[in-house]
């Protein structure tokens, strides 16, 4: 006799809200644009009751500004937010790896290889898409070993404000090859149990994100006036 198993099913606001996360990490929707509740209802084709529902789920994750009355709007973090948001990587990031370090096995290891070989696949297709979202999951089996689940919720959160400007980044960054080296050195250094050179390197690592981006998105607005 057969037993019935229940099927984890999405609703539809997951749907829509997951759909949404990805253009706005993605840039299809931009940040400052302004979400119309009705267009995007035609364009799902369903009632304005599950985007509404979406879009504040994506209001407490950081990524619309939804405000009573007025509408939604695809979050604009001004320079120094975005500065912030990679600094508080770097003081969260440093942290669990240094944690991570000693704890991690040969299973952890061969985790992160498997990680780095599809996120060169994507590097080589040149899908930022999939490379961005990749880099996170990387970056997420370096410090799984610290065990730290309060630490990785607030971490998490941080991403989400980070991703879409790693992507932006990553799209017209000429110069790719040293990101790869580093992810590799990283996982090379964590290895070989070298905390502090290994920790040095992932602070290089991120504050060369950050220089990077403020300098790409402040040339970005001044052209447009902002």
């Amino acid at each position: 006799m057969t037993s019935r198993r229940a099927i984890p099913r999405q609703s539809l606001p997951d749907v829509i809200a997951n759909d949404l996360r990805e253009r706005i990490l993605s840039g299809e929707l931009a940040e400052g644009e302004t979400i119309r509740q009705e267009s995007l209802a035609e364009e799902y084709e369903v009632s304005r009751m599950p985007i509404r529902e979406a879009l504040k789920r994506l209001d407490a994750e950081g990524l619309v500004n939804l405000t009573t009355n007025r509408g939604s709007t695809v979050t604009k973090h001004s320079l120094a937010e975005i500065g912030e948001i990679f600094d508080l990587r770097i003081l969260i990031e440093v942290d669990l790896f240094r944690r991570a370090i000693p704890a991690m096995t040969s299973t952890d290891f061969a985790r992160c290889e498997d990680i780095l070989d599809r996120m060169e696949q994507s590097y080589d297709a040149d899908d930022v898409s999939k490379w961005g979202a990749l880099n996170y999951d990387y970056h997420s089996a370096l410090y799984a070993a610290a065990n730290r689940g309060l630490t990785n919720e607030l971490l998490q959160r941080i991403n989400l404000q980070s991703d879409r400007y790693v992507r932006m980044n990553l799209s017209v960054m000429e110069q790719r090859e040293p990101a790869k080296d580093e992810h590799r050195n990283m996982l090379k250094l964590a290895q070989e149990r070298k905390i502090d050179v290994a920790c040095e390197m992932l602070t290089q690592h991120i504050l060369r994100t950050k220089t990077q981006l403020l300098e790409m998105v402040a040339a970005r607005r001044a052209t447009e006036g902002e």
